[in-house]
């Protein structure tokens, strides 16, 4: 594991390199994060250590434990089907509200949003791409005047959401078919097209759980 910048900031730094080091399978599902351990490897103290694994907690990425070492959390396809069958919901009827009167500046960020997933694919760089899917979804609720399910889909889209996709490790083999899904996604949008958006949106969330119950079964 790398060790912090002392140039920089020491609690941002420790929340970069536990993150990209569990994203990254070097901490692996489950394993036990002892403090005293960690905090000599990366050269900081508890503080700033125990503030960044509840930075992670709230991620999704790490379990806190009372009297007990946190710990990396676990991948469950059960709690994942759940989410998304959620999140399907939800996201469908949001395609239904905002396609109609979508933007030609949110159509724009759109576009632009999934051209720079496809460089994260070709980068490899599968953390980005990650942040890319989640703005995605969030642009098209941008138009939508209920708040509530604004909150709720970014809610459907971080935390856990974003927990068990880096820990289903199904990145590598999904993240461009799901780019291609976004593009279908778009040029329905930008028709107008409410039924094809819908219907491209329920195609999404599908595919999501197949490949996850496909790398998982």
């Amino acid at each position: 594991m790398k060790r912090v910048n002392k140039k920089m900031s020491i609690s941002d730094q420790t929340y970069d390199l536990l993150r990209q080091s569990i994203v990254s399978g070097e901490f692996s599902p489950d394993q036990e994060l002892r403090e005293e351990k960690i905090a000599k490897q990366i050269g900081v103290s508890r503080t700033p250590l125990r503030d960044a694994l509840r930075r992670l907690s709230m991620d999704g990425l790490v379990v806190l434990r009372n009297g007990k070492p946190a710990k990396v959390a676990t991948f469950t396809i059960e709690g994942s089907l759940h989410l998304m069958e959620v999140r399907s919901l939800l996201e469908m009827h949001n395609l239904r509200t905002i396609t109609p009167i979508l933007s030609n500046e949110i159509i724009e960020q759109l576009r632009d949003n999934v051209t720079h997933q496809r460089k994260a694919i070709t980068k490899e760089d599968y953390e980005a791409f990650v942040e890319l899917d989640r703005d995605f979804h969030l642009l098209l609720t941008e138009a939508n005047e209920n708040k509530k399910l604004q909150e709720l889909i970014l809610q459907m889209n971080s935390g856990d959401y974003r927990a068990f996709i880096i820990l289903s490790n199904t990145l590598p083999q999904s993240a461009e078919a799901a780019c291609d899904e976004h593009e279908g996604i778009l040029e329905a949008v930008e028709e107008g097209d409410v039924e094809r958006a819908v219907e491209a949106m329920d195609v999404h969330m599908n595919n999501i759980v197949k490949r996850i119950t496909q790398y998982h079964t």
